[in-house]
């Protein structure tokens, strides 16, 4: 287990999806041994000259002191799920919460937002904010969907045999060695991958040859990995279906589920994959969303 003690991000708003955040993260720092930073970004006016006028001055300086309030009911939030020894510093930039929450990405060990936001992280389902943070953030992000509480179960995590998914399947040995928690490596195969438009013939496929194929893929993927967290009980799921599908499964029953930005089906030019973006929609407990170094 490598000491990644550093900064953990948190987005905070004034939603019942951002206190469960705080919560979730206050405790995560607690476990990585992090600082836990708080930010909400402040925008109440995009206009540049307006803000001069006395009546908008004054609405200002009041949501300026509504916001300082529910920021500050956010740090007791965090010293009561983490315990006073945990660190807690606070920011409030002027500017839109995506902005922000980017910009505080740099040099932390984890960004974390809500499942849904006032206004805010993100909309219906996960909404625009989100995905820009998701996207562009230059850490792993983590989206606290699901069980409230934290739950027992194993970090879940996708493997296709992509670049994106080294830094996740990393990421998940991480998690699980830290959270003292099994790990379920789950490479999911579909006719689609395989045979691209030829999938509507009716072509004669060896389907137990290309799971050995793919078992082989995950199992090329592992070497060495295990032997660097002995701590860390491995399950291997290989499996003909879409990795979505079986990743919103596993996520019923999981304490964290991890995957990379985009997998190996992904468009060079899509920040997100299908299978990240449905998760931070649809998944059932927290997703950690994983980006390649440099990307």
């Amino acid at each position: 287990m490598t000491n990644t003690a550093g900064v953990t991000v948190v987005g905070v708003d004034w939603s019942e999806a951002s206190t469960a955040a705080v919560r979730w993260a206050a405790a995560d720092a607690v476990r990585h041994r992090d600082r836990l930073h708080l930010v909400h970004g402040f925008s109440p006016f995009t206009g540049r000259y307006g803000i001069a006028m006395p009546a908008l001055r004054a609405l200002h300086d009041d949501l300026v002191d509504n916001a300082k309030d529910f920021l500050a009911a956010a740090v007791r939030v965090a010293r009561d799920a983490g315990g006073e020894g945990l660190t807690v510093t606070t920011a409030m930039p002027e500017e839109h919460p995506a902005e922000a929450l980017i910009t505080a990405s740099r040099g932390a060990r984890a960004l974390v937002l809500g499942a849904s936001g006032a206004g805010g992280f993100t909309g219906v389902l996960a909404g625009t904010t989100a995905v820009q943070v998701v996207s562009h953030a230059h850490c792993p992000v983590v989206v606290v969907r699901g069980r409230a509480a934290p739950a027992a179960g194993p970090v879940v995590v996708g493997v296709d045999g992509s670049p994106f998914s080294e830094r996740a399947l990393e990421a998940a040995f991480e998690e699980a060695s830290w959270r003292g928690a099994p790990l379920v490596a789950v490479h999911a195969w579909s006719d689609e991958d395989l045979l691209g438009g030829l999938g509507s013939f009716p072509l004669v496929v060896d389907w137990e040859a290309v799971r050995q194929d793919e078992e082989l893929v995950l199992a090329e993927r592992l070497a060495g990995r295990q032997e660097r967290y002995p701590d860390v009980k491995v399950d291997r799921v290989v499996v003909r279906d879409r990795p979505r599908h079986q990743l919103i499964d596993w996520s019923r029953q999981a304490q964290l589920v991890v995957v990379g930005s985009r997998g190996r089906g992904g468009f060079s030019g899509l920040l997100l994959g299908s299978t990240s973006q449905a998760l931070i929609h649809r998944a059932e407990c927290p997703v950690m969303v994983v980006r390649p170094d440099g990307e």
